[in-house]
């Protein structure tokens, strides 16, 4: 008996060394670790981010260029307020915008980044003034429904003053 729970004890042991194992191997490869000293650092400001959290995706025609590393609140606008640090390498235009997007009904949010025509380029520490905010589609999905609702009982208020075709003959 003595030999068996020894041997379990120690199969447990190595079960959690190897998860220890691949939950350092997910943190240092999942592209969320601390970037913070990476890349060129730009903020914008939004009228609402719904669902954009820190370490989100910031992309170039979908593709990953940067994170969001902060999100803060504007005391005087109320609107939020996003810090990125993009790919320094990339040369923006200081036209370029920003939208929040999702990636798909049931998706992530994710900051996209268009860049403008503009021949002077954004620095460190810029400011992307063209910003779009994000589009909540349940308050979208609300208003579709509220107009057919709306619609279908307008009609039936018109139908009702009219003369009716009589009923189908059984």
């Amino acid at each position: 008996m003595k030999g068996r729970s020894l041997a379990e004890v120690a199969t447990g042991g190595i079960v959690l060394v190897i998860a220890a194992v691949f939950l350092a191997y997910a943190v240092l490869h999942s592209g969320r670790g601390n970037s913070s000293t990476d890349g060129m650092q730009l903020t914008a400001r939004f009228d609402k981010i719904d669902g954009l959290s820190n370490g989100a995706d910031v992309r170039i025609a979908g593709v990953k260029v940067g994170s969001v590393t902060d999100s803060r609140i504007d005391p005087q606008s109320f609107g939020a307020v996003l810090t990125m640090r993009v790919d320094r390498s990339l040369r923006l235009p200081d036209d370029t915008s920003a939208e929040v997007t999702s990636e798909g009904l049931l998706g992530g949010k994710y900051v996209s980044l268009v860049p403008g025509g503009s021949e002077k380029f954004l620095a460190d520490g810029s400011r992307i003034t063209e910003t779009q905010g994000s589009v909540s589609l349940e308050s979208l999905l609300g208003r579709f429904i509220f107009s057919v609702t709306q619609m279908n009982s307008q009609t039936q208020e018109g139908g009702q003053g009219g003369s009716q075709a009589p009923a189908p003959a059984r």
